[in-house]
């Protein structure tokens, strides 16, 4: 039976390292944002003006969840310690047993929260947009890359994060040729910026007669959702503006309109497409707002000065340019070729269970 003092020493202890944490991490900081937040949400003219009011308050939700996952989870541990404290001159074997087991427990939620503190880049308590282009490999790549949109789902999902789809461009045949999604939520980019690269599969092919052995590609790229990205200025005539008409499944969230919008910025060659909202100019606004993002990430990224100075780098979906590759025949397994982080259990991986792979990425230190 674990005697109450250790259990009261370990207590302690982890509680310690939690303040620490908390303290590395800006929480005190983050409180104080999160006043300001309350005030405006607080503000009678707030819905005045829709599209800042749902940013005020997404942010102010989000803000709130994090501050309170790491007070829930110290208060959590100061009780425990005080309990034991309060046990220390019993001998119920059973409540000492259940007291040490919390603990455990308690220890491994902040060893998984921990994760943040390799968080430590420019943008990485951003939000992410996500994007996925399928690359080589024609109706298997396409879908392929709807794989890779479930998996994403899925990750996001179970990571508490809130995920908006800005647009969604089907597949000839099956899967999809483009996505670009929205995920919403602290260190959302610090955590998915793992995953920007080439995706290779491996598999028997389900879109042939002979189900023979395919490879497959997709591109993945992640860029962080900054807040003030209108300080990069643009001139107009580097934009190519297309506007067009939505796709997709239908239903009440697709524009049966020639709404959608696409953006091209003609110097670098990024392009910038969106289909989300019910109208054109809020998809033109929303556009903007990621393709000023993406040129703020790559003029950090190439150390430039001005967008005169920086030009597109396009990487290729195809062979030999990939980060992981996913094998599901003659074997499974699932390899990061930055890492060795490997798995068999490729079921798992493809639900959502990306974790381990984002771990060994921060704990390697890479992209930093």
């Amino acid at each position: 039976m674990p005697e109450t003092s250790e259990i009261v020493k370990q207590g302690t202890q982890l509680q310690g390292r939690i303040e620490t944490a908390m303290e590395q991490l800006g929480v005190a900081g983050e409180k104080v944002q999160l006043g300001k937040l309350e005030e405006a949400a607080g503000a009678s003219d707030l819905w005045d003006d829709p599209a800042e009011a749902t940013k005020v308050t997404r942010e102010l939700a989000q803000l709130k969840k994090h501050i309170d996952s790491w007070e829930g989870l110290l208060s959590e541990v100061q009780e425990l310690t005080e309990l034991a404290q309060l046990h220390h001159d019993e001998n119920d074997k059973g409540d000492i047993d259940e007291l040490a087991q919390h603990l455990k427990r308690l220890e491994a939620t902040f060893e998984e929260r921990e994760t943040e503190l390799k968080l430590s880049g420019p943008y990485d308590k951003h939000s992410a947009i996500l994007s996925i282009f399928a690359g080589t490999g024609g109706t298997d790549a396409q879908d392929w890359a709807e794989m890779l949109e479930r998996m994403y789902l899925r990750y996001a999902e179970a990571a508490g994060f809130n995920v908006q789809i800005l647009d969604r461009t089907l597949g000839e045949q099956a899967g999809i040729k483009s996505l670009t999604m929205e995920v919403n939520g602290p260190f959302a980019f610090g955590y998915l910026r793992s995953e920007k690269g080439v995706h290779r599969l491996v598999r028997l092919s389900p879109y042939n007669s002979g189900s023979t052995r395919e490879t497959s590609f997709a591109l993945v790229d992640v860029i962080p959702q900054l807040d003030l990205p209108s300080e990069i200025e643009i001139d107009p005539k580097d934009l190519r503006i297309d506007v067009y008409r939505s796709g997709g499944h239908g239903g009440q969230s697709v524009n049966t309109t020639d709404s959608a919008v696409r953006i091209t910025h003609i110097p670098t060659g990024i392009v910038v497409a969106i289909q989300n909202e019910r109208s054109q100019l809020q998809n033109k606004e929303r556009a903007m707002a990621i393709l000023r993002s993406r040129l703020a990430v790559a003029l950090a990224e190439q150390h430039k000065d001005t967008l005169d100075d920086i030009r597109g780098q396009v990487q290729s979906a195809e062979f030999g340019q990939q980060i992981r590759s996913y094998v599901l025949h003659p074997y499974t397994k699932v390899k990061d070729h930055r890492t060795g982080q490997e798995t068999s259990d490729t079921d798992a991986v493809l639900s959502g269970r990306i974790q381990p792979f984002i771990e060994a990425y921060l704990k390697q230190g890479i992209g930093q």
